[in-house]
């Protein structure tokens, strides 16, 4: 029996040593290529000692009492968020017994009437398109996905940089992921904490979903996201204001690939490839000779990955270039912190798709 304890004992030890050598940086978790081991969890000190400053992940958020900063920022900034916009949801996202005037769209919720522009005058509009014609703002949601290995190789094969919306909750569970998207030049946006529909959310809720995707994002990359995306595009003014108050940028699409979709209902392979065929032909239609096109495609899952990859030399075929949201606005400071860079849409249609970062 002690043999056999003993033996338990190293196999322990050496399973703990395979981890720590496989999962001990970006660099080494980046060359994993089974798919299981990637989805190993891992713990990462520089993160894992943090996370009693963060609510449960997975779990709609709120602000923690013990997070003085957090509730010194929402004294700040709650005066100007809208009292008279309320909830528009139920807490499981469902709409029953919601009133709301859906004609006239008075709070401007996206879900309504994919309403842009702010009924609020000091928002701004969200980006549904972009300004250079002919082109694709290119962007993933709810990464960063433990299997990404594979879809990020490609992408860096193609010189490819994107813009991804990172959910916290993946963040803090998948570190080393998320720093990956740093190491290759991609763009980082908020995706909230817990991916829920954030109309449903009471005013300081909504706001931790945000605040704290941003934490985390912060203490695993280093940097501070200046925009974000509404899972679901579920967005209003209110929720509009809680973002802007905190620095981003609200980021929407004009297009569904809906291969978040796919294997969930009736959607299957054939109708994503449908809905990248249509998208192409907007462009041969003309539908995007003043203004560029945002699809919405996913780092959900290994399907999603694979279709993007599957369909991006018919995109580059078509559109004149394919570029990161921020790219695309000539946003050439990305994050709060002034050491990171982004081309110039010139710049990176020229072949310089990074800036080096400053000291």
């Amino acid at each position: 029996m002690l043999f056999k304890l003993r033996v338990f004992k190293l196999v322990v030890m050496f399973l703990a040593t395979v981890l720590a050598q496989n999962h001990g940086s970006e660099q080494s978790e980046a060359k994993i290529s089974d798919p299981n081991l990637e989805c190993t969890p891992y713990y990462y000190a520089p993160s894992g000692q943090y996370v009693y400053d963060f609510p449960p992940v997975w779990q709609p958020a709120t602000l923690l009492a013990n997070d003085t900063k957090g509730q010194a920022l929402w004294a700040e900034i709650s005066p100007s968020i809208p009292t008279n916009i309320q909830p528009k949801r139920q807490p499981d996202g469902s709409t029953t017994n919601v009133a709301y005037d859906s004609e006239n769209d008075p709070d401007c919720w996206w879900t309504i009437r994919q309403c842009t522009t702010p009924k609020l005058a000091r928002l701004s509009p969200d980006v549904s398109s972009i300004p250079e014609p002919k082109t694709m703002g290119y962007g993933f949601d709810d990464g960063p996905n433990c299997t990404h290995n594979a879809f990020y190789d490609f992408l860096a094969s193609q010189k490819q940089k994107a813009t991804m919306y990172y959910i916290g909750s993946n963040v803090l569970n998948w570190p080393l992921e998320a720093q990956r998207a740093i190491a290759d030049g991609h763009e980082i946006c908020a995706h909230t904490w817990s991916h829920h529909y954030m109309t449903a959310f009471r005013s300081q809720d909504a706001f931790a979903e945000l605040w704290y995707t941003i934490k985390a994002i912060k203490l695993v990359t280093g940097v501070t996201p200046t925009c974000w995306r509404p899972p679901y595009g579920d967005v209003d003014d209110r929720i509009r204001a809680i973002a802007a108050a905190l620095g981003l940028q609200t980021i929407m699409w004009k297009y569904d690939s809906f291969d978040w979709r796919a294997g969930q209902d009736s959607t299957g392979t054939t109708d994503v490839d449908n809905n990248y065929k249509m998208f192409i032909r907007n462009l041969t239609s003309g539908a995007f000779n003043t203004v560029g096109g945002i699809m919405l495609t996913h780092e959900l899952n290994n399907f999603t990955m694979q279709e993007a990859v599957k369909w991006y030399p018919q995109l580059k075929a078509a559109f004149s270039a394919i570029v990161p949201i921020g790219v695309a606005l000539n946003k050439t400071q990305p994050y709060k912190e002034p050491n990171h860079h982004l081309p110039t849409f010139e710049q990176y249609t020229a072949g310089q798709v990074t800036v080096p970062d400053t000291a």
